[in-house]
């Protein structure tokens, strides 16, 4: 199933977030409309979990539902040197995710209180390490 951009399916999952502010909401549908915010982003699944790609090829966002461990989590595309310095600061919110962590993606832990303003910050940064520069453009323009 190919979600476009714009596309917000109705939410009847239980909760599965530890997050007071994500009471009521299961996380995926926040990281969700993150990532479909963005210019010309797509959503299907990969290796069985919502993916979010650019042009429908790069994926920038992948959720992690307890996709090898208990946690869950959502891993993306990270500026160089931020997977470093995030996991170093604060290893109870972020990790070095499996299969794409040597490329310096960033493991970030949804089970946990989450700052969405952060995690806002987070899709945008990945998106921009992934995204072509006429994309970028358009993510820049007033």
């Amino acid at each position: 199933m190919i979600l476009s951009q714009g596309v917000d399916p109705e939410w009847s999952a239980p909760l599965l977030c530890q997050n007071p502010r994500m009471a009521k909401k299961d996380p995926l549908e926040t990281l969700r409309k993150l990532c479909l915010a963005l210019p010309e982003t797509t959503e299907r699944l990969s290796h069985g979990e919502p993916t979010w790609f650019i042009r429908g090829k790069k994926m920038f966002v992948n959720y992690a539902n307890h996709h090898h461990d208990d946690r869950l989590a959502f891993w993306c595309a990270a500026p160089d040197g931020a997977q470093e310095v995030l996991v170093t600061s604060n290893p109870d919110q972020f990790f070095v995710p499996p299969y794409v962590g040597h490329r310096g993606w960033l493991g970030v832990y949804l089970d946990v209180p989450v700052d969405w303003d952060q995690i806002a910050d987070l899709v945008t940064a990945a998106y921009r390490v992934v995204a072509p520069k006429r994309l970028l453009a358009e993510l820049d323009a007033p």
